[in-house]
């Protein structure tokens, strides 16, 4: 079938003496660890001395995790891709971070294009226009930085509505990335068995499809008001009747609503307990999510609404993954990934529901039910080779793939985390591609370390961002046990996504140093302690050497070997002649199968 046509379903504070200071949060808290981590640790954030941040806010999540989100400026200018998570554990410690931009910024803010032609070039990349914003100077976090102008043009492509973000090169005037935020997809019931029952508001004479406890969520026509009615009972079941798509379609928003609550401990959609409307009878064989509603047509017959279970869950997926942090826009594989995310919540969405097989049973293929053009599913999760040109594997060539297509490969390590290759279950096997073989977590699980994935997400989010932070939201997530780490990390190499700088590489056990910045004169000493942990299995006895020592400086542990869950204190000697600077040093944890790494930044002051 024609893609483009079909369904797009769619760690104590310290002081850290630097060569400049690094400017303390907007909104910052002096006993908050986020905020204490985010001023005592400016190399992790990759910082630059223009830089300062502002919290944006801090999400509760299951397992009492804290996820604290911050953007950043530089020299006053937005950056876009700058933003980062901290992730703090129930007793206030910080766990993780997940940092957007991997190097500090250095560059000019003196555009050489003056806004109206950025306006022209943003203009050109839309067909149909209907306005324009203001454009906005900014920074992308992109390298040393490049210097931009956002500008967002509404209006129309292939038929549909658009509201397309176009950043334009404030030196050179070429399109450095563009992103739409409309995402394109895809009583009486018709998918779902009758009667159903769905929330609605009124009384007496006057009913309306608006559902009277989850914020925001109503369902009507292309005018987006409401249907209203004399009475609370809906629709026909037919397949052509828009109340009926508005019962199926309030059914399956309610059961979203609720796995998430109860599987995945988010309230609402967005976290904060509101819903968002729909709106059925969209005369396109279409679905999609506007940024503010979601719209639903017909199938290529005309004899279908596409508002079955799985259409609509993943359009409102695309609500969870716009409003976790990182937004939604970005590049072409972050739109894979999130296209990825709607397929993942609409088969969570089953699951929960658990419906029979004469209704919309749980299962981990995509638009089956709707029958879109006549040709069968959209997706298959389990193994997405079934549908021509979809990959079962990461390849160099899937960052650029349509968004509908690459989704194949997160859906497969979805699969696998969830089902594993030879699921017990009635579902079915599924190939990897190293050959290995899996047993799956259960599909709550699996859910839960994806929505911990989704809360470290930043601006910028490839495959391998993606994969990082699912391996430590399971470390973190399910402390004191190995299987779900391990797992998720065999489903990422099972569907060939390579590992990534930074990602924790084993959880047998885990090395840290406190403070991790210190301060020394020369010809002094400085101390700090290195701190271990069992993660799993037994104590082992790990050995400790200091490595990247500037000239003049020594290192001694007391002790140099200790067993995990004990500390070592080591400390710095440094020569009259050692040159004054900021040193990185890394402590090495040579353990029995395999190594751990920390890091202290240690200043020489002249």
């Amino acid at each position: 079938m024609r893609r483009n046509a079909a369904l797009a379903l769619v760690t104590s504070a310290v002081c850290v003496l630097v060569a400049t200071s690094v400017p303390v949060p907007a909104n910052a808290s002096r006993s908050d660890p986020a905020d204490l981590l985010v001023k005592a640790r400016p190399a992790l954030l990759h910082s630059s001395p223009k830089d300062t941040y502002v919290r944006q806010g801090v999400i509760e999540g299951q397992g009492g995790l804290r996820y604290t989100t911050y953007t950043r400026t530089y020299a006053g200018l937005p950056v876009y891709g700058g933003d980062f998570v901290v992730v703090s554990g129930a007793t206030g410690e910080v766990l993780s971070t997940s940092v957007s931009q991997d190097s500090p910024l250095d560059v000019a803010t003196t555009p050489r294009l003056g806004p109206a032609d950025a306006i022209r070039v943003a203009r050109s990349q839309l067909p149909q226009v209907s306005s324009i914003t203001t454009p906005r100077l900014l920074v992308m976090a992109q390298g040393r930085g490049r210097l931009a102008y956002e500008v967002v043009v509404h209006g129309a492509a292939n038929g549909r509505e658009s509201k397309l973000h176009v950043f334009v090169d404030a030196l050179t005037g070429a399109v450095a990335e563009k992103s739409d935020e409309v995402r394109a997809g895809v009583g009486n019931s018709y998918y779902n068995g009758n009667p159903v029952t769905i929330g609605t508001t009124g009384s007496g004479a006057t009913f309306s499809m608006a559902d009277p406890v989850r914020r925001g969520v109503r369902c009507g026509g292309q005018n987006g008001t409401a249907y209203t009615g004399p009475d609370d009972f809906w629709g026909n079941g037919s397949g052509t009747n828009f109340e009926t798509a508005c019962v199926d379609v309030l059914f399956a928003i309610d059961t979203e609503w609720d796995m998430l609550k109860n599987w995945l401990g988010r309230v609402g959609f967005n976290g904060l307990g509101d819903g968002y409307p729909a709106r059925v009878g969209l005369n396109d064989v279409n679905a999609y999510w506007t940024g503010s509603y979601a719209s639903f047509g017909h199938t290529s017959d005309y004899q279908r609404q596409l508002t079955s279970m799985d259409v609509v869950a993943h359009e409102y997926g695309h609500i969870v993954f716009a409003t976790t942090p990182g937004i939604d826009l970005g590049d072409n594989e972050k739109a894979i990934l999130n296209e990825s995310t709607g397929d993942i919540l609409a088969a969570l969405t089953e699951q929960y529901a658990n419906e029979p097989a004469a209704f919309d049973p749980p299962d981990y293929i995509v638009g089956e039910e709707i029958n879109i053009t006549g040709s069968g599913p959209l997706r298959y999760m389990y193994k997405p080779s079934l549908m021509p040109g979809d990959p079962d594997c990461f390849s160099s060539a899937v960052p650029t793939m349509f968004p509908q297509i690459g989704a194949g490969v997160q859906n497969h390590w979805f699969y696998l985390l969830a089902e594993g290759t030879n699921p017990t279950n009635g579902q079915p096997p599924s190939p990897t591609c190293n050959s290995s073989t899996i047993v799956g977590l259960g599909a709550r699980k699996a859910g839960q370390i994806y929505m911990g994935t989704l809360l470290r997400k930043t601006s910028s989010w490839p495959h391998t961002a993606a994969r990082r932070a699912s391996m430590q939201a399971a470390l973190d997530l399910f402390p004191g046990s190995c299987l779900e780490y391990n797992t998720v990390k065999a489903a990422w190499n099972a569907v060939r996504v390579p590992a990534h700088g930074g990602e924790p590489y084993t959880c047998e056990f885990s090395v840290g140093v406190a403070p991790d910045a210190v301060t020394v004169q020369p010809g002094q000493q400085v101390s700090v302690t290195v701190n271990s942990s069992t993660v799993s299995r037994a104590p082992q006895q790990i050995s400790l050497v200091a490595k990247g020592l500037p000239a003049g400086m020594t290192a001694s542990f007391s002790p140099a070997s200790i067993t995990t869950g004990a500390t070592s204190t080591l400390t710095f000697t440094v020569a009259a002649s050692t040159a004054p600077g900021t040193y990185t040093i890394t402590v090495l944890a040579d353990g029995v199968a395999v190594d751990h790494t920390a890091t202290v930044t240690l200043t020489v002051m002249s």
